[in-house]
C-alpha cells in the first residue's frame, strides 16, 4: 500500500493511506485509526525502515506469514469453535435431556463470543510485535 508520512517519532512514521479490503484482516489494524469520522482515508503508524520523513510518498508493507496468521484468526478460528461449541452442544444434549436444537445454538454461540473474546486479547498482543506491524519499505517520493 502506498501512502503520505504524516509526522515521524522515532523509529515510527504515521502514514496517511486509504483503506481496503485487507484492512479488515491485518494483525495491525489495531494500530490503526479512521480519519474523519470512519470514512475511507486511515493513518497507520508504521516502522520507518527506509528513514522516510513528514510529506514522502511510501510503500508500506506487512509480512505474508504474519498477514495470514492474522486472518486465520479473525476469519476461521470463530467459524471452527462456532462449529464445535454447536457440535458438543448437541452430543450433550442427549445426556442431560434437553432440546438438542436449542442447546446446540446456546453452546454454539458461547463457544462464539469466547472466540472473539480470544481474538481480541490476542489481536491486541500482536499489534504490539514488529513482524505483525506494518512496515515503510520503500520512499517512492521525496517531499
Amino acid at each position: 500500500e502506498q501512502g503520505i508520512v504524516i509526522k515521524t517519532e522515532g523509529v515510527f512514521a504515521w502514514v496517511k493511506t486509504t483503506r481496503t479490503e485487507a484492512c479488515e484482516s491485518c494483525g495491525a489494524k489495531g494500530s490503526c485509526h479512521a480519519l474523519g469520522g470512519g470514512g475511507g482515508e486511515m493513518e497507520v503508524e508504521a516502522i520507518n525502515t527506509a528513514g522516510a520523513k513528514a510529506g514522502d510518498t511510501i510503500l508500506i508493507s506487512l509480512e505474508t506469514s504474519s498477514f495470514l496468521k492474522a486472518t486465520f484468526l479473525i476469519y476461521v478460528l470463530p467459524i471452527v469453535l462456532l462449529i464445535i461449541g454447536a457440535a458438543i452442544g448437541n452430543l450433550l444434549a442427549g445426556i442431560i435431556r434437553v432440546d438438542p436444537s436449542l442447546f446446540s445454538a446456546v453452546l454454539g454461540f458461547l463457544f462464539l463470543a469466547l472466540a472473539l473474546w480470544f481474538v481480541k486479547i490476542k489481536g491486541n498482543k500482536m499489534s504490539r510485535i514488529d513482524s505483525y506491524r506494518p512496515k515503510i519499505v520503500r520512499i517512492v517520493k521525496r517531499a
